[in-house]
């Protein structure tokens, strides 16, 4: 009796085992996007898209590429507009880091522009498709004023201050001649920061770069006629070509980095965070960026 009983048990582990685990594992796989082998040498991907806001995550995965010595080569595949100044600084400077080491192979996706682009140029390779928008080396400072507003409405704004330019971009003041000097000095500064990234990560003169370098956008097509783009390729395209460099012979396994949430919760929640992220970034308005306005594809 006890053994048939012991039996049952095994048999109702099993089938719940096969019908309710197995399952809900490769739903989890399948959700975080690893569909990848686990095992063996292949190539790493890791993706940026959307305004780049931050960069612990997309800093922390290349940086677990450059270090798996499994990874053999990196591609990096980039939709994105730009974003914040210093957040794509940092992920420019981890490619480069990791370019140093391994094949780095950038594929462009619908869109890579501003600081889409930023994050691109220290790549061992740049791949895009002909109509992706690309380019928009610039920066941006936006800046808003409702004082005339407040006036209508009968409010008045008072600010103390411990020096004339603490305020400056205030949106309750007037933007002075000054005002407006320091500000563009600094976007200047950040330009120039930009302009040196490209002419070094590119290869090409700084004098090649500035002459372009005035916020315009290009295709994919246009940029590799402009040396901004070694060559026109899809996603799949970049991946064949990582694992040439790679040394990997046949069509290479692709090895996702881990992402930052581990339960099933984080996963689902991920992309709706990321989308509202977004939204108040872009009604904040404040800070420069490196970012494509207007049309976006």
């Amino acid at each position: 009796m006890k053994d048939k009983r012991l039996l049952l048990g095994f048999l109702i582990a099993g089938t719940c085992f096969v019908f309710f685990v197995l399952p809900a594992f490769f739903f989890v796989v399948v959700l975080t996007g690893i569909g990848t082998v686990p095992w063996g040498e292949g190539v790493g991907l890791v993706e940026v898209e959307g305004i780049i806001a931050d960069s612990w995550e997309t800093v922390g995965q290349l940086a677990e590429m450059r270090k798996d010595d499994r990874v053999k080569a990196v591609v990096l595949r980039v939709d994105s507009p730009g974003g914040v100044v210093a957040p794509s600084q940092e992920i420019y400077a981890e490619v480069k880091k990791l370019a140093a080491k391994k094949k780095v192979v950038v594929s462009m996706g619908r869109l890579a522009a501003s600081g889409g682009y930023y994050i691109s140029a220290p790549a061992t390779l740049i791949m895009a498709n002909p109509g992706t928008i690309t380019g928009s080396i610039g920066v941006l400072m936006k800046l808003s004023n409702v004082e005339g507003l407040l006036g209508k409405i009968g409010m008045k704004s008072f600010t103390l201050k411990t020096g004339k330019y603490k305020d400056a971009g205030s949106p309750t003041r007037t933007l002075t001649p000054q005002d407006r000097k320091v500000l563009q000095n600094v976007i200047d500064s950040a330009h120039n920061q930009f302009l040196m990234a490209v002419a070094e990560g590119r290869r090409l003169p700084v004098d090649r770069v500035r002459e372009i370098a005035d916020g315009r956008i290009f295709t994919g097509e246009q940029a590799c006629s402009l040396k901004l783009v070694d060559r026109i390729g899809t996603l799949q395209d970049a991946i064949d070509e990582a694992g040439k460099l790679g040394g990997i012979k046949g069509e290479p396994n692709l090895i996702k980095a881990d992402r930052k949430g581990n339960s099933w919760l984080d996963i689902l929640m991920e992309g709706a965070a990321t989308r509202l992220g977004e939204l108040v970034y872009k009604q904040r308005g404040v800070g420069i960026r490196y970012q494509m306005e207007g049309l976006m594809p």
